[in-house]
């Protein structure tokens, strides 16, 4: 059996036995790719006659595939045996290497790919729902393997929950590997990485450490949030059980296609706002988020809620604010605040940034959301077009709401507090 001495960092050691997934994640500068491209070679020498399909989500030409990589290591190494054509490279033993795009793919063609004995997605962060439950079942000869490199995102992303979710799927090995893992770590990555780490230091653990990114490019509370987490204010933040919570929402609705539902629950503690949870639903009745509030010991909390929260449901004739008074809860409602509302709320909320405090594994979703929210832009002319409602807008706007009403608090009403067993919200 012929093989090559190709180096192999530490870190993808465990990668070079038979497993059926492999996966290697992390940011800039590990070597991921050239791992894989470099095992894809040596199971070729090893296997003659082996068949890899190198994968991406979008593959408009192959200047957008793996295939240069793969050349690249094989003048590197002088591997004999290997010819490189247009479209794909032929391997020792009648062989071959073939480039795909996953979203020119259908059911019915996804068939003509079952007989290859590797599958290498890389940019995996990319590849959507229905690709990787395409490509699964697609690859499965005996001994078959579906490899997979990629830089994380958004722990939602596909490959993530497959590969770094609570239970792997069986027989897989997954690595992490970051630019401190590769000991061929160059000096122009370096002087890149020392870059980023003094002047993109809300970008730096995304890019280079692997971290799921925490704010987009332009993001309002980018600088906000990166400042928090230097000093700190993301950590353990306990309740005192002796002030009031307090739930700010931004209303969504019910239905597959309706705004979400965002709630922040928060006590505002002398000069600090402790902010201790987030809560967001799509789709579901207001009773659901009620007993979310009951269940995690807020069921005395103040819901403060924007001006809508008064008005009536078209149908029900009933509003959000008596909804959650007659479910037993104090209410506030803040004033419409009229044009440029939401520009309003991106002020207060950078102007209170220094006094607010996140309990980290509560929030965690709402400070993502935080961290994408960001204005829409006319590139064409240059110009700002104001907040991009996306789905990050929901937790973004709630999140405003409670700096405006720590800022100006609004006048509450008289509550009506109404026993929580029966009636409809029960």
């Amino acid at each position: 059996m012929t093989t090559l001495r190709i180096p192999t960092a530490r870190v993808f050691q465990p990668l070079l036995a038979p497993s059926r997934y492999k996966g290697a994640w992390g940011g800039r500068g590990s070597g991921k790719s050239h791992f894989f491209a470099g095992l894809a070679l040596d199971r070729c020498v090893e296997s003659p006659g082996l068949r890899i399909l190198c994968v991406r989500e979008v593959q408009k030409s192959l200047r957008d595939s793996a295939k240069r990589l793969i050349e690249d290591q094989i003048a590197k190494f002088n591997v004999r045996g290997f010819e490189v054509l247009d479209k794909f490279i032929r391997t020792p033993g009648g062989g071959q290497i073939d480039f795909v795009g996953m979203q020119d793919h259908t059911a019915e063609s996804i068939k003509s790919l079952e007989g290859y004995d590797v599958a290498w997605v890389e940019e995996a962060r990319s590849l959507s729902p229905t690709s990787l439950r395409l490509l699964r079942p697609t690859i499965r000869k005996p001994g078959s393997e579906l490899w997979f490199s990629w830089n994380p995102k958004h722990k939602t992303d596909p490959v993530d929950a497959l590969l770094r979710g609570p239970e792997l799927p069986p027989d897989a090995v997954v690595v992490q590997a970051n630019w401190s893992d590769n000991p061929w770590f160059p000096d122009e990555l370096e002087a890149e990485r020392q870059f980023d780490f003094i002047n993109a230091p809300d970008q730096y653990g995304h890019v280079w450490n692997g971290e799921y990114a925490q704010v987009t490019d332009g993001a309002y509370y980018a600088k906000s949030l990166t400042q928090a987490k230097a000093e700190g204010r993301i950590g353990n933040v306990a309740a005192d059980p002796l002030m009031t919570f307090r739930a700010f929402w931004d209303i969504g609705g019910t239905g597959a296609k309706a705004d979400a539902c965002a709630i922040w629950v928060c006590q505002f503690i002398g000069r600090e706002i402790r902010v201790l949870d987030y809560y967001e639903a799509q789709g579901q009745p207001l009773a659901a988020h009620v007993n979310w509030l009951r269940e995690k010991g807020y069921g005395q909390a103040l819901c403060v809620l924007p001006h809508d929260g008064a008005q009536n449901d078209k149908v029900h004739a009933v509003s959000y604010e008596s909804a959650l008074r007659e479910a037993g809860f104090s209410v506030d409602v803040v004033p419409n605040q009229g044009r440029g509302a939401a520009s309003q709320r991106i002020e207060a909320v950078r102007r209170l940034m220094p006094a607010i405090w996140f309990n980290a594994l509560t929030t965690e979703g709402g400070r993502e959301a935080l961290g994408h929210y960001h204005e829409k832009r006319d590139e064409a002319r240059g110009i700002g077009l104001g907040p991009e409602h996306d789905w990050s807008s929901h937790g973004a706007d709630a999140f405003g709401l409670m700096a405006v009403a720590y800022e100006a608090p609004v006048e509450r009403k008289p509550s009506r507090t109404v026993a929580h067993a029966g009636g409809w919200m029960s």
